[in-house]
């Protein structure tokens, strides 16, 4: 084998070895994006879940105010009241 020969497998080997580095430095990215993505996919759905749970907690705090509203309305209607004489 001659030397322009030996020089140019050892010029492609040495390209296929940058190559074969390269791509395995984009599947190592790719790797790291996906597991990035599923811990951002876990994050959205507690996000998500939390904003129902407050959403059901406003709702549950809103029907309460009405009942005291109520019981209030009612309890000043007996404040307002006559005293009654006690019998006996």
């Amino acid at each position: 084998m001659s030397v322009s020969k030996r020089h140019l497998k050892a010029s492609v080997l040495g390209v296929a070895i940058v190559a074969a580095a390269g791509l395995s430095g984009c599947a190592t990215y790719a790797d790291e994006f996906a597991t990035i993505n599923s811990r951002l996919d876990q994050l959205d759905s507690r996000v998500q879940s939390a904003a129902q749970s407050a959403e059901s907690a406003n709702q549950s705090a809103q029907q309460a105010n009405q009942r005291l509203d109520q019981i209030e309305s009612r309890v000043q209607q007996l404040e307002a009241a006559p005293r009654r004489a006690p019998r006996g």
